[in-house]
């Protein structure tokens, strides 16, 4: 009989109660842990989970199971975090999307920014467009003017509504007076996979290296960046500044791992610990750059990654004044 990678999580955590009570009384983590991805399998954010999961695994001596649960453009994963006991054994991989926009921007969510605490920031990510094959562009500026000519707007996929993604498309129509229409999806692989069979125009998401891929074979094209400085493995993907447009349109997405801010605080030191020893792998770096991603160095201290929680909520509260949007809480 299979089990699903939930059941898995469970039976392992009740064998471990079970069993001399050491999940009680033992060092942390004495059982598996789980790590919450809030987008579907085969998007960004999961290709990366797994890449940390794995390493974060081996400094632990404990399995790190990733538990995919999609919605909300997040709402639904970060909610699974927060509603898990404050014990350090389920964690975010979180975004801004999820941990900053969905709470300031969606009246149903019933959390607060504040009510996560970072463990450890880890990339940041370059951000792209990416076009259907048939679309008459061939970069940044040539779409816009199609889509300021043409009878019906240009749909455009992201991760969700209020997603980044979302606010970058709207701040580009409002700026260039483009015509545009959003088309929210669950997660980023969807969304690529809407756009190679072109159900929707174009869309704006995190890089994949799988993305590069399926340029060369045809099934779309990566008009542009969102930056003005790339890895050196992104190096035939166009930068933002060669638009006359939108030359100053750079935006990319952080990333890093969250726990509720009620968990006790020697479980946060040794979960950063572990996030910093994978950050600090060769190998690891290496994968997350090839999947066009800025690799941060690891924090040492809680006060190091709490101050980085508070800039990076003044910038997106910033972000939401720029772009129009007033905060729901």
């Amino acid at each position: 009989m299979l089990l699903s990678r939930r059941s898995l999580i469970t039976a392992a955590a009740a064998a471990a109660v079970t069993s001399t009570g050491r999940a009680q009384s033992g060092p942390y983590p004495n059982r598996p842990l789980s790590l919450v991805v809030p987008y579907p399998a085969g998007g960004p954010s999961d290709a990366a989970a797994r890449i940390f999961a794995e390493a974060i695994g081996k400094d632990v001596t404990q399995p790190v199971i990733v538990d995919n649960i999609s919605g909300g453009t997040g709402l639904l994963g970060a909610n699974k975090v927060l509603s898990a006991p404050a014990d350090g054994y389920t964690f975010l991989h979180g975004s801004p999307n999820e941990v900053i926009l969905a709470p300031l921007l969606n009246p149903s969510a019933r959390y607060k920014p504040t009510d996560f605490k970072y463990v450890q920031p880890t990339t940041e990510a370059t951000i792209v467009l990416l076009a259907r094959n048939g679309l008459e562009a061939k970069n940044l500026d040539e779409l816009i003017e199609l889509s300021r000519k043409n009878k019906a707007p240009l749909s455009y996929a992201t991760v969700g509504i209020d997603s980044l993604y979302h606010l970058m498309g709207d701040a580009m129509a409002k700026r260039t007076g483009a015509d545009l229409l959003h088309v929210p999806y669950k997660g980023s692989a969807p969304a690529v996979q809407d756009v190679a069979g072109g159900q929707v125009d174009f869309a704006i998401l995190p890089f994949q290296v799988i993305m590069e891929g399926m340029a060369r074979q045809g099934r779309l094209k990566i008009l542009t960046s969102f930056s003005r400085n790339l890895p050196p493995t992104l190096k035939n993907v166009p930068k933002i500044d060669a638009s006359k447009l939108l030359p100053d349109f750079e935006y990319s997405i952080g990333a890093g791992y969250l726990l509720r801010k009620d968990v006790p605080v020697e479980m946060v030191d040794r979960l950063r610990a572990a996030v910093g020893h994978a950050l600090r792998q060769p190998e690891v770096r290496s994968r997350l750059e090839n999947e066009g991603r800025a690799v941060l160095q690891p924090f040492a201290t809680q006060a190091a990654a709490d101050e980085y929680q508070v800039a990076e909520l003044t910038h997106y509260t910033k972000l939401l004044k720029e772009a129009g949007r007033q905060a729901a809480r």
